[in-house]
């Protein structure tokens, strides 16, 4: 039994998951750190969701959502699949869900850290608003962005209880290197 499977499908699974996060989380951090909805709080505890449920009952939830009689074996159906569960997609979808409240939250710190000023006076030099988000905004963030990067990397990397839950332990398909190191445990 080689160790190599594991690491490498973790290592795909964490810097997918980081790449994803950043890409969906960076709106949803700008959109929390500058709304003024009176709904904003509760969009931010569902983000901070994972942060309290155990990750075998967030895994279980996700199990019935992605396996074949939920939303995700609806999906699945479209290209041919009977279920997203115990498939990499279904691990993907799993790690952004669990890893989400540790890459927003640093970002939508960061964000609201840069405050309006400096926004304030790339609008007065005639500034569109995304470009003073992308000139402005995001590199006053960096280091937010950093953070919430390798947040959630190392996050992914470790996860147990979703993964084992959603994946299973499918040599070269959902075993990750979290369930190859409970499996040497256990011979």
């Amino acid at each position: 039994m080689s160790i190599w499977p594991p690491i490498v499908l973790t290592l795909k699974l964490a810097t997918l998951t980081t790449l994803i996060l950043l890409l969906l989380g960076t709106p949803l951090a700008w959109w929390l750190a500058r709304s003024r909805a009176w709904w904003k709080e509760a969009v931010a505890t569902v983000v901070a969701l994972p942060l309290v449920l155990p990750p075998t009952v967030l895994g279980f939830y996700l199990l019935m959502l992605l396996g074949p009689y939920g939303p995700g074996g609806w999906l699945a159906g479209l290209w041919g699949g009977r279920s997203l569960a115990f498939s990499f997609e279904g691990l993907l979808i799993g790690s952004i869900l669990y890893s989400m409240p540790f890459v927003v939250q640093p970002i939508r710190n960061a964000f609201e850290a840069v405050g309006a000023r400096p926004l304030e006076a790339a609008a007065t030099l005639r500034a569109a608003p995304l470009d003073s988000f992308f000139t402005v905004a995001v590199p006053l963030a960096r280091r937010g962005f950093l953070t919430g990067a390798v947040l959630g990397f190392a996050h992914t990397m470790g996860e147990f209880g979703v993964v084992l839950m959603i994946g299973g332990n499918i040599p070269g398909r959902t075993r990750v290197l979290s369930v190859a190191i409970l499996d040497y445990v256990e011979t």
